[in-house]
């Protein structure tokens, strides 16, 4: 859930999607919170970065469920689950390929679950991250809701889950970018 007050780790591309944790009267699927997406993107395809499995190896399975909202039939806005791959000591922004996904855009009547599994494939050593993340179908503007992600992962590796933003004092726009850099 989104209880922790956090949205997403990322975004690709950067700034293309707006996230923000919400309770009601926005539609909750799970205990008190959700995580409200805003495609922010001119044209395309914005992907919201909601968990990051590392220290992965070549056969690791990987399961991921969320629960997602929209209320438009065979129209836009809609999303689906996916995942990239992240180099070998890299960051969550560090793209080294696509993971595939979830072809199943939902139903559009209200709150459904999507899951997805992956068998990680390290490329021979250059990956050992996963990036889960929501895809967007929709026009700029359009939005939809997400909650109660579910994420099982082997216990040699560690997911990262979103965080709440912490506000400074002294912070400048520029520290502010930093932080998710």
């Amino acid at each position: 859930s989104w209880e922790n007050g956090g949205t997403m780790l990322s975004s690709y591309p950067i700034g293309t999607m707006i996230a923000v944790n919400v309770g009601a009267p926005d539609p909750v699927y799970h205990l008190e919170r959700s995580c409200y997406l805003e495609d922010a993107h001119e044209s395309g395809t914005p992907q919201a970065f909601i968990a990051w499995v590392v220290g992965l190896t070549d056969g690791d399975v990987v399961d991921a469920c969320v629960w997602r909202y929209d209320t438009t039939p065979s129209a836009p806005p809609s999303t689906r689950i996916w995942g990239s791959y992240t180099t070998t000591g890299g960051t969550i922004d560090d793209y080294d390929g696509s993971a595939g996904g979830n072809n199943d855009y939902g139903p559009g009547t209200g709150w459904d679950q999507v899951c997805h599994q992956w068998i990680f494939d390290s490329a021979a050593g250059s990956q050992d991250g996963l990036v889960i993340q929501i895809r967007t179908y929709s026009n700029p503007g359009d939005f939809a809701w997400i909650d109660l992600l579910e994420v099982t992962f082997p216990d040699t590796a560690v997911v990262y889950f979103p965080e709440p933003f912490s506000a400074t004092e002294d912070a400048t726009w520029s520290s502010i970018k930093a932080l998710y850099r």
